[in-house]
C-alpha cells in the first residue's frame, strides 16, 4: 500500500497543470487533442462559460493542442467553428478549420518545453499561451506569453471571411482553406520552404496574419521566429 501511495505522489509531483481561461463575451467549447501516444485531456473537450476557468493535469511529457469552438448549439452539440463531430468531448478528433490553435510539447528536445500559437489553419477567436513561472534563457521567446491578441474578425480580408447564416463573421480562413490550391497549401510542387514562399504568392495572405499577430505561425513554411521555449510546471491557455 505504501509503495502505491509513493508512486501516486511521484506521479502527482511530475504532473504539469494547464489552466484554461475563457475571457470571451460568451461560452467557448474547448477542444483538446493529444499528439499520437498522448492522452486527450478531459477526453478532448469541455465547456467554459464567460469568465470561467478550469485546471487540468497532464503528464510531464504531454504534447498536444488546444483550440476554441464557437457558436455552439447545446441541443445538437454542433459548433459553427472548430467543430469536432457534434460532441462536447472530442475524444481524439481534431477541430474543423478555421480555428486558432495553441500547441505545446512538454520535455521535448533537450528536456525543454516548446509552445506556439498557430494560425496556419485560420482564426476564430483571440488566443494565448503562457508559462506561469518557469525557467528559461532570458531571451524574447523564452518563458513569455505567446498570443494572437487582435480580433481579426473585424479586419479579415473579405475573401477569407467565414460568414454564418445570421450574417456574422465567425472566422477568418487561411488562404489554403479558402482557395485550396497547391501554391497556397504548400503541397505538390510547392511542398518545400524554397518553393512555398508567401511573398511569391498572388496575394501574400500570411502577411495579414503576421502583421497583426507577430507571435503566431501564419502558414506552413512561416520562417519567422514563432516557437517559444520554457521549463515550467504550469501553463495558462486564454481564449479572448
Amino acid at each position: 500500500m505504501f509503495a502505491f501511495a509513493l508512486l501516486g505522489l511521484i506521479a502527482a509531483a511530475q504532473a504539469v497543470e494547464f489552466e484554461i481561461v475563457n475571457n470571451e463575451g460568451g461560452p467557448v467549447w474547448v477542444g483538446i487533442q493529444g499528439n499520437p501516444g498522448h492522452e486527450h485531456l478531459s477526453n478532448g473537450g469541455l465547456i467554459l462559460n464567460q469568465g470561467q476557468s478550469v485546471t487540468l493535469q497532464a503528464a510531464e511529457d504531454w504534447a498536444g493542442r488546444f483550440w476554441p469552438r464557437t457558436w455552439c448549439d447545446p441541443d445538437t452539440q454542433h459548433c459553427q467553428t472548430g467543430d469536432c463531430g457534434n460532441k462536447v468531448e472530442c475524444g481524439g478528433a481534431g477541430g474543423v478549420p478555421p480555428a486558432s490553435l495553441a500547441e505545446i510539447t512538454l520535455k521535448g528536445y533537450g528536456g525543454i518545453d516548446y509552445y506556439d500559437i498557430s494560425l496556419v489553419d485560420g482564426y476564430n477567436i483571440r488566443i494565448a499561451m503562457e508559462p506561469i513561472g518557469g525557467h528559461g534563457d532570458g531571451s524574447q521567446y523564452s518563458c513569455t506569453k505567446c498570443a494572437c491578441s487582435v480580433n481579426l474578425l473585424d479586419i479579415c480580408p473579405q475573401e477569407l471571411k467565414i460568414i454564418n447564416g445570421e450574417g456574422y463573421t465567425i472566422a477568418c480562413n487561411s488562404a489554403c482553406g479558402a482557395f485550396n490550391t497547391d501554391e497556397y497549401c504548400c503541397r505538390g510542387a510547392h511542398n518545400t520552404p524554397e518553393t512555398c514562399k508567401s511573398s511569391d504568392w498572388p496575394v501574400d495572405y500570411p502577411a495579414f496574419f503576421k502583421s497583426n499577430c507577430p507571435d503566431a505561425y501564419s502558414y506552413a513554411y512561416d520562417d519567422h521566429k514563432s516557437t517559444f521555449t520554457c521549463q515550467a510546471e504550469k501553463y495558462r491557455v486564454t481564449f479572448g
